[in-house]
């Protein structure tokens, strides 16, 4: 019986505010290009992706290979009741701000809430503050958020934190391995039903090789069934 192509499948939500950068990061995962001007994300988009994790099991038994289903959803309070349904039974989270709106920020409260009241309860989530790049070297731009404030909010509220660049692809496949490697520890510790969760799924014996990823910004089929 061949080898399945990957180990696990898990449910990716990103969230956060309009224009923060969601689409780009999923674009630049996905795809390895930057979307500069990205149209706004009406209700959700999908892309997928597989990762390989290094091998952090006590038993060695190797990497492990998983194929993220991500849900980039809209930022607007209009899409609220449409992305929320797509949040249920999540097993992993990007937290998107924009480092150079505070605003963006201070709203991460709103849309943590509204995760953890809709997606799995062991959901992992990570803060991303995205759009690092602007306020880089000569950049005009100036930081609004601090990144010693988001560390800390991160810190107080149990989150992972790293700040990206979907420009230059900084932090961004660190920000989703990051969460992949957490939600799998999750499940190696019992935290998720392998067999229940509807974010996280074992890959089943004989699967056909995938593509390495298929590309974000179009309709996608429901998570992980």
């Amino acid at each position: 019986m061949a080898s399945p192509a990957w180990h696990y499948v898990l449910k990716f939500i990103i969230t956060g505010d309009a224009a923060v950068g969601k689409s780009s990061l999923l674009v630049r995962l996905t795809d390895q290009r930057f979307l500069a001007n990205p149209d706004p994300t009406l209700g959700v988009e999908f892309g997928s992706k597989l990762l390989t994790l290094p091998d952090s099991s006590s038993s060695g038994s190797g990497p492990t290979v998983v194929k993220l289903q991500c849900w980039d959803t809209a930022g607007t309070e209009s899409f609220r009741s449409i992305t929320r349904s797509y949040y249920r039974g999540a097993a992993g989270c990007l937290l998107v701000y924009d480092v150079t709106s505070r605003k963006s920020f201070d709203n991460v409260r709103i849309w943590l809430a509204d995760v953890r009241a809709h997606a799995d309860a062991h959901v992992s989530c990570i803060l991303v503050g995205s759009k690092r790049d602007l306020c880089e070297g000569d950049s005009p731009h100036p930081r609004a958020v601090p990144t010693e404030l988001a560390q800390q909010f991160a810190n107080d509220e149990g989150l992972l934190f790293v700040e990206a660049s979907a420009r230059s692809g900084d932090g961004v496949e660190e920000a989703f391995i990051r969460a992949a490697e957490e939600i799998i520890g999750k499940v190696r510790a019992g935290r998720f039903d392998d067999e229940r969760s509807p974010g996280v799924k074992l890959s089943k014996p004989g699967a056909s090789l995938p593509l390495e990823g298929a590309p974000a910004r179009g309709s996608g089929q429901q998570c992980c069934t």
